[in-house]
């Protein structure tokens, strides 16, 4: 397989196994609300860590699927960056391309990576929220399929699609305008390597704030039926047995009961979360991207 790919997939899964114990708290803020419309998850939850385990709970199906959700959004990316301008030669390296046209490659590279993210997502976030020590990334994925078939891993699939094609599309969009600010032909390795960290968590931190109220509504649809005793209550429920509102209805009663904070809550935790693992990850799939193709590497493998 091309180089973009591995260099995604490695990266995508170091930034997981780095950015784990923030996002649980991320989700868990983003799911606690009070609402007679539909099943809470309480606040005193938050601080419920029942072991130093918990602080990689849901991390299977991210560490699994994020690799290749990285994988197809940096190989989507690039490809779509040279149908976008045939003056590209290399696409880790887009000197003078517009960056409305990284921006559409960013978002197209968001839509191929949704066929991961979503079902990535949801197992992740039922994982997550689930109080309950015994149950894994492999539990709620075969009660997923079990109670609602193989198209429930696409539940909220439409709403985690677009956040993926805006949040991405500011990704790229972004990390490439930090480095054109930036750029400086005076620069040492060091110099450079400190650019790339900056600008990777730039990215990723600009990247949440521009999609975080489409996340929270996100993370509370597919939060749906988990409620304060877990334990009596199977991982899902059919759906004519649970009442489950959409992304439209959720936004409505999340903003009529609590205002538009909610829409925001967790924000700090998240960007914090997403400037570390950005920076890393953008550092490695550079990093990586030069191993793959440095030719005395290429020919060494031939000959192995």
């Amino acid at each position: 397989m091309s180089a973009d790919f591995w260099a995604g997939y490695l990266s995508g899964a170091i930034g997981i196994i780095i950015g784990n114990p923030l996002d649980l708290i991320k989700v868990r803020l983003q799911a606690s609300y009070t609402t007679d419309a539909v099943i809470t998850f309480p606040h005193q939850h938050l601080s419920r860590f029942e072991s130093a385990s918990s602080l990689v709970r849901g991390a299977a199906a991210p560490i699994l699927g994020y690799g290749a959700l990285n994988a197809i959004l940096f190989v989507a990316y690039n490809r779509s960056l040279v149908l976008l301008d045939s003056s590209v030669t290399d696409p880790t390296n887009p000197q003078g391309v517009s960056l409305y046209k990284l921006w559409l490659a960013g978002a197209a590279g968001g839509v191929a990576s949704w066929t991961v993210s979503s079902p990535t997502e949801f197992i992740k976030c039922r994982t997550q929220l689930d109080m309950r020590p015994e149950v894994s990334s492999w539990t709620v994925t075969k009660d997923i399929v079990k109670t609602l078939g193989w198209r429930g891993l696409y539940f909220g699939g439409a709403i985690t699609c677009a956040r993926d094609s805006i949040g991405y599309g500011f990704y790229f969009w972004t990390y490439e305008y930090c480095k054109r600010l930036m750029a400086s032909k005076d620069d040492d390795a060091q110099q450079t390597a400190m650019k790339v960290l900056l600008c990777g968590g730039i990215a990723g931190v600009a990247t949440w704030a521009s999609v975080y109220p489409l996340d929270m509504i996100k993370t509370r649809l597919q939060a749906q039926g988990l409620g304060t005793h877990p334990e009596d209550q199977p991982l899902m429920r059919p759906q004519n047995e649970r009442r489950v509102l959409n992304s439209f209805q959720l936004a409505k009663e999340t903003y009529r009961t609590e205002g538009l904070k909610a829409f925001y809550r967790g924000l700090g935790v998240c960007s914090v979360r997403a400037f570390i693992v950005n920076a890393v990850q953008w550092a490695s799939y550079e990093w990586l991207m030069r191993y793959f193709n440095n030719p005395w590497n290429q020919g060494y493998a031939q000959v192995s």
